[in-house]
């Protein structure tokens, strides 16, 4: 894993499939919204929420409200970029940007931003932020 700061903006590399397309070949809405899904969770790991820490803890981001707008249709068969990193955060939630990329030619495709908190299931008890977050969750730089 490698250690990143929560102002770096993380890249997931995607690519539209034909079952992301309509009948035109153009990338449904929904699909937007699971290539945003796939790069937060990557991100998250990135931050040091892993899966496997939330398993044990029981504590998980969960998401309050998502806003997307949608500025140009990928196709089918474009090579994506997602880019993600931290925006506001106050004592019970933060926010998460987004912008799909095509690089091949440098068109915005969409942008995004989640509202997340933070909440101990099963009882889905809305927790504060540790103090200082995401610095308690980024990993340790490997010596």
């Amino acid at each position: 894993m490698t250690s990143l700061s929560s102002n770096t903006p993380h890249i997931t590399p995607i690519q539209v499939m034909f079952f992301d397309t309509d009948v035109g070949g153009a990338t449904h809405n929904t699909a937007y919204l699971r290539f945003i899904e796939t790069a937060r969770t990557l991100f998250a790991v990135e931050l040091g929420l892993d899966w496997k820490g939330m398993q044990n803890t029981s504590i998980f981001p969960v998401i309050l409200r998502t806003e997307i707008d949608y500025r140009r249709a990928a196709l089918v068969g474009d090579k994506l970029e997602v880019h993600s990193w931290l925006g506001e955060i106050t004592a019970a939630r933060f926010w998460c940007h987004f912008k799909i990329m095509r690089p091949a030619d440098e068109v915005l495709i969409a942008t995004c931003q989640q509202s997340l908190s933070f909440v101990q299931m099963p009882e889905g008890k809305p927790l504060r932020l540790p103090r200082g977050f995401p610095t308690p969750f980024l990993p340790t730089p490997k010596k």
